[in-house]
């Protein structure tokens, strides 16, 4: 179920032809009807991308408020398993690094990254109060940065901007220093990460997330070494609020799932960048 705000329904092309698939096109703020039982209702919904949910904040609050409630609503009649992607940003800008479960964050609530940091908090609560109220099966995890094939080159994070500049001969954009740190998950890791909460028994927040933390400069060297380019690095002046560390604590995924990443950084751009190369319009 996708509104295709930021969805490319190409994606799913190798879904179309298995005859247990569905696809609905539907906005999950909206009541939801399916028909017959379900085991699991998996809400993924929300736009991730700062370029998207600072140009859609009002729809970035309602996707975590009305669709968490909704796709809850939809859980509990059908007494289903429920999981929430939560995110790292629920962390902010954190004065601990890695960051654990425990950590409370160091988050604005009225700040420019709000729309999508509180959906997402909020999304975390409204989870437990149905787990608390309606004893309803439920799973959160804590996405960090996730990247791989079938994102949009004009997605707007860090990894599609580096390797569409590199591939298109433009300078790569570093904003601030570069000095500052994420942590990169390769997408069928994150993939395998929610199948193992899924099947899990943990009812409580989950890491789930790649803990290889690198700084934004040697991110940008990488990219620039995989593709080829001959591209230089410019800087420009950091956005507001921009956090300087994000890296998981993943000993609880590994403990309580048996689960940790397994592609490394170098491979999956690899595997990101030859998906760029052969599927997306470059001419950006």
């Amino acid at each position: 179920m996708d509104n295709r705000v930021s969805g490319q329904i190409e994606n799913l092309d190798d879904a179309f032809i298995h005859d247990q698939f569905f696809f609905h096109e539907h906005d999950v703020t909206e009541f939801i009807h399916v028909s017959g039982e379900l085991d699991a209702v998996l809400h993924l919904a929300s736009l991730a991308s700062p370029v998207f949910y600072r140009e859609h904040p009002i729809k970035t609050l309602k996707v975590g408020a009305l669709g968490t409630h909704k796709t809850l609503g939809l859980a509990k009649e059908k007494d289903a398993t429920y999981l929430f992607t939560s995110t790292s940003e629920v962390y902010g800008d954190p004065e601990v690094n890695p960051q654990p479960e425990d950590y409370r964050g160091n988050v604005d609530p009225y700040g420019p990254r709000s729309c999508y940091d509180e959906s997402k908090r909020y999304g975390e609560s409204l989870v437990r109060a149905y787990r608390e109220e309606h004893g309803l099966d439920v799973r959160i995890a804590r996405i960090f940065n996730t990247y791989g094939p079938r994102m949009r080159i004009d997605d707007g994070r860090v990894i599609p901007n580096f390797v569409r500049q590199a591939l298109t001969g433009q300078d790569l954009t570093v904003y601030g220093d570069g000095d500052q740190t994420r942590s990169f998950c390769y997408v069928s890791d994150m993939i395998e990460g929610l199948l193992a909460l899924l099947h899990s028994d943990v009812q409580t927040p989950v890491n789930i997330g790649n803990p290889d933390e690198r700084t934004i400069n040697e991110l940008a060297a990488l990219v620039i070494n995989s593709t080829g380019s001959d591209s230089d690095i410019t800087h420009e002046p950091l956005p507001p609020q921009d956090p300087q560390v994000r890296c998981p604590d993943i000993s609880k995924a590994r403990s309580d799932l048996g689960w940790e990443p397994t592609v490394s950084l170098g491979d999956g751009l690899e595997a990101s960048i030859e998906y760029f190369r052969e599927h997306c319009d470059l001419r950006l």
